[in-house]
């Protein structure tokens, strides 16, 4: 199951052009396409005979099923039956809320009346002169089959860098400092935080900062439930004082990843997710890093996932552990699961007494 009643990216803006997009989200078939007020979000599929409206044609501000041409609004009704001049009742397709912000299409799949846009998180990086951003992926999502959650825990997990991504990322000092957690029932809110001093930079910091000698490090990730994850990482010299969001290129190097696993189904994933870059921010060759470097190290954690999932599915009942790595992945997926208790307990309704 999943919590309903929350923004989740369905698409980057750039990939929705002149045909429709088609897309499930949180296992519900969505079709995307543009109209003159922005892009709208219909279920993907006719009223008349099931075919995916994905499967039509935009034509205008419609959109056309490809069966028997039937044209629907970007309010889901239909508008025109060929052959006929009265729309039968009923000739309605659901319509979900949708807000375009930060490159990125976001769908409400639960109840309309509590879709806020201020939901959406304020990551104001994004669009800072001060910050360069790269899509990533070139602005397409990674699809991974298994379950958003793992990436929720991969994302906490800082620990796997020492062994995952060893050539890049990863250092054997992360082990050595414990994770900090910190959890706000109120807003929904689970942070990690892990802090390394006076250890050797990892070889991608190596790189970016040019250190002479050991480095104090830091790795922040922020998720606003259910899977809006924020992750701050840098590095500094030595004393100079890990004060994240402040390290300007002269100090150091810091660097944040936007992370927003939208659930396709029980089992799969559409991953969306940008990096930004407080350092080199006019240098062409750090883009393509990013562009390159970084789409290694996600390969690397698609493996991972994936090999997980596969297992997880063909032994669902097996035993598992938790070791003190995981504290902050507990909070999470203890508070998912109480959000999602009281959105089925808000449907349910009263209990009558006996």
């Amino acid at each position: 199951m999943f919590v309903k009643n929350a923004w989740y990216v369905a698409a980057w803006e750039s990939e929705i052009g002149e045909a429709p997009l088609a897309r499930t989200i949180l296992g519900e078939p969505v079709v995307m396409f543009h109209t003159p007020d922005g892009v709208v979000a219909l279920e993907d599929r006719c009223c008349h005979r099931a075919l995916p409206l994905s499967m039509g044609q935009v034509v205008g501000d419609h959109i056309q099923c490809g069966y028997h041409g039937l044209e629907f609004d970007g309010s889901g009704k239909c508008v025109k039956v060929p052959g006929q001049t009265k729309i039968p009742p009923g000739a309605q397709v659901r319509t979900y809320p949708v807000v375009q912000r930060y490159g990125w299409v976001w769908i409400w799949t639960g109840d309309v009346t509590k879709a806020n846009p201020h939901q959406i998180p304020d990551w104001w990086w994004l669009e800072s002169p001060d910050w360069k951003t790269i899509p990533g992926r070139g602005g397409k999502p990674m699809h991974l089959n298994a379950n958003y959650l793992l990436i929720s825990d991969n994302l906490f997990d800082i620990s796997h860098l020492t062994y995952v991504h060893a050539s890049s990322i990863g250092a054997d000092s992360i082990v050595d400092f414990p994770p900090k957690t910190e959890r706000w029932d109120s807003e929904k809110r689970v942070k990690m935080s892990r802090e390394i001093f006076d250890r050797p930079a990892a070889p991608f910091y190596q790189k970016a900062g040019e250190f002479e000698g050991n480095v104090d490090r830091w790795i922040m990730t922020t998720s606003d439930l259910p899977c809006y994850m924020a992750s701050d990482a840098g590095s500094v010299e030595v004393g100079t004082g890990i004060t994240p969001g402040m390290v300007g290129p002269e100090r150091g190097v810091e660097m944040k990843i936007m992370n927003l696993p939208t659930p396709e189904t029980e089992t799969s994933t559409h991953y969306f997710y940008s990096h930004c870059r407080h350092f080199r921010i006019d240098s062409e060759e750090w883009d393509e890093i990013y562009r390159t470097q970084f789409t290694a190290v996600f390969e690397e954690d698609r493996a991972v996932l994936e090999g997980q999932q596969k297992r997880m599915t063909e032994n669902p009942d097996a035993p598992s552990i938790d070791i003190n790595a995981d504290a902050p992945n507990v909070q999470v997926r203890r508070m998912i699961d109480e959000m999602i208790a009281a959105e089925q307990a808000e449907l349910a309704g009263p209990r009558k007494s006996a």
